[in-house]
């Protein structure tokens, strides 16, 4: 179990639902990912991200998917590439799934 966070900790986290509108292979990589293009609605806006998810989700599967994802990260460069928010999910290994509403709601919707 990791440690212990306070209440205060916890929310300075900003959890959102957006959009996944762009995917795109990322060969420079250093493992298998894909480059993401997130719409997040009105006050986040678009961010991108990189995700490991290529062992579950093809391109096809991810255009589309509503998602869940911290964006109050710093940006941080993955190869060649600058990574603007931290999409979440449940971590098996090397197989992630992602979070994501259980029905359609606004991009941008914070998560809580």
């Amino acid at each position: 179990m990791s440690e212990q966070i306070t209440w205060p900790d916890f929310s300075k986290v900003d959890m959102r639902v957006g959009t996944i509108i762009e995917v795109q292979s990322f060969p420079e990589a250093r493992n298998p990912s894909y480059k993401l293009i997130i719409d997040f609605g009105e006050g986040v806006g678009i961010r991108k991200s990189s995700a490991q998810i290529t062992r579950r989700y093809s391109i096809e599967d991810l255009l589309g998917k509503q998602i869940i994802a911290v964006v109050n990260f710093p940006k941080k460069q993955i190869a060649n590439f600058m990574s603007e928010c931290l999409i979440l999910g449940a971590v098996d290994g090397s197989d992630v799934i992602l979070l994501q509403p259980e029905a359609k709601v606004d991009n941008g919707l914070k998560v809580s």
